[in-house]
């Protein structure tokens, strides 16, 4: 159980991180989000869980993240069960798979203009997370799915929400969104290769931000 909380604490952090460095290259959709979160949450109170629901743009930025910068690249290994064909090759029985979730998410053949990050496209669209639609798997599916998915998403929701709604973030001074890198490291996880610096500043009433 220590182990799920950590992988699933490192794995949400991540997740935040890209989805900020994603918005900070393109500064417009801090606009969109921020209008969405005022509308539904006001400056008065920060985000709860049960105001998730009614926040499609945010998910959709959880969605368009998660396709492009999944936590882990590939899922846990299966074992085909029964000879098979796929895509042209030859899959004999016994064999162990490796299914990239990386590649997935940037296949043209299933996303139109890949690599961009463009959280509109999951507007009005039933494509989820949850292990069903085979495009979108940062989590894994059926059985081998990731136990701790539920839990992970909410934290990044409720977390990327409240970053979001109490702050204002630009990029260092002298600093232009061209050369903000995207590198990752590839590996078991796939973080970024330089962690992201930007500058925030409260926008909400100054009481919201000092304890009880």
């Amino acid at each position: 159980m220590q182990d799920l909380i950590a992988g699933g604490t490192e794995s949400s952090a991540m997740a935040v991180e890209w989805a900020m460095s994603e918005m900070l290259k393109k500064p417009e959709l801090f606009a969109n989000a921020t209008a969405e979160l005022d509308h539904v949450v006001g400056r008065g109170r920060w985000v709860t869980e049960e105001d998730i629901p009614s926040l499609p743009y945010l998910e959709a930025i959880v969605k368009e993240t998660v396709r492009l910068h999944p936590a882990g690249p590939m899922l846990a290994p299966r074992l085909s069960r029964k000879d098979a064909s796929v895509g042209g090759y030859d899959i004999p029985v016994g064999t162990r798979v490796f299914v990239s979730v990386w590649a997935i998410g940037r296949d043209p053949a299933l996303w139109d203009a890949p690599e961009e990050f463009m959280p509109e496209r999951f507007l009005g669209s039933k494509i989820d997370v949850k292990g069903h639609d085979f495009e979108l798997l940062p989590f894994g599916s059926g059985r081998r799915m990731c136990p701790g998915y539920s839990l992970g998403l909410k934290v990044i929701q409720v977390s990327l929400a409240n970053l979001l709604h109490g702050f204002a973030w630009r990029l260092p001074d002298g600093m232009v969104k061209e050369e903000l890198s995207m590198e990752e490291i590839f590996g078991m996880t796939t973080p970024r290769k330089f962690p992201l610096e930007a500058v925030v500043e409260p926008k909400l009433a100054v009481h919201l931000y000092t304890k009880a």
